[in-house]
């Protein structure tokens, strides 16, 4: 039994502390829940693990025609229904196919925030643990608190908490929507996009490509000998008028030169 004082763990840890793939689902689950710390996440998975567990032991002994076997398979789905963890009518086997996720939506935390009596689920923890939150006239200051079906509707402020006066700043203004908590299908979003999206998008960059280019190429050819004439021309003028100037006009120097030299000899003489 051990002492009174020190309750046994409720939880079973993880086999191993680094596993990739299961820290990144576990923090997903805590950003989308708003949990505390992993703990939380661990309870709800042994929960689980509990229910799969009994429903795993009924299946293999449902045949045997034993009464407490069919009483405790319906007890155990009795149970389940008034969480609201399943629907009316489930089996065995619907045990079996449990996730994690609808036993963490039935937490009070969860329902305080789809409620619309928080503006986000951490914000609701923090209500539910200063006693803002109750169920019924009932106060409850346990965020983990397994709220039943017939308990959804009854979950309101406190009798006493400030929170009962509308024009109040922590509380949620009358436009404010609860986002719901969903499990997103990423697997179906990218078949499909990869499916209808993408081909669209190429056939239409083919035409386009297709219909762009031959224009591009022929103004190119249309274009480059006109303007490699234009260009060519006016170079050509250029040089043909710089050449004779650089040259001529030293020469026709020289020349005047000679001529006044011959002309001073002469006179000399």
């Amino acid at each position: 039994m051990g002492k009174p004082k020190f309750s046994r763990k409720k939880y079973e840890t993880p086999s191993h502390p680094w596993q990739a793939d299961r820290i990144k689902t576990e923090n997903e689950l805590s950003r989308k829940y708003g949990l505390k710390n992993k703990r939380e996440i661990w309870k709800a998975q042994t929960a689980l693990r509990r229910y799969r567990g009994q429903a795993r032991g009924l299946l293999a002994k449902i045949d045997s025609g034993n009464p407490q076997i069919k009483k405790e398979s319906e007890q155990l789905l009795m149970y389940l229904t008034r969480m609201n963890i399943l629907p009316l009518n489930s089996t065995l086997d619907d045990v079996l196919a449990l996730q994690t996720e609808p036993i963490l939506s039935r937490r009070l935390q969860t329902l305080t925030y789809l409620k619309g009596l928080a503006n986000t689920p951490r914000q609701a923890r923090q209500l539910i643990s200063h006693g803002h939150i109750a169920i019924e006239d009932r106060r409850i200051t346990v965020p983990s608190y397994m709220v039943t079906k017939d308990e959804e509707n009854k979950i309101g402020y406190a009798a006493n908490s400030p929170l009962n006066d509308l024009l109040h700043p922590a509380r949620p203004s009358s436009e404010f929507k609860s986002i719901p908590i969903k499990k997103e299908d990423k697997s179906e979003e990218s078949k499909d996009k990869s499916k209808g999206e993408k081909p669209a998008k190429t056939d239409k960059a083919k035409k386009d490509i297709a219909e762009e280019k031959p224009s591009k190429k022929v103004t190119a050819q249309e274009e480059k000998p006109g303007e490699s004439e234009a260009k060519k021309k006016p170079a050509d003028s250029e040089k043909q008028s710089e050449k004779p100037e650089s040259k001529d006009e030293p020469i026709e120097g020289k020349i005047e030169d000679k001529k006044k030299s011959d002309d001073d000899k002469e006179g000399g003489e």
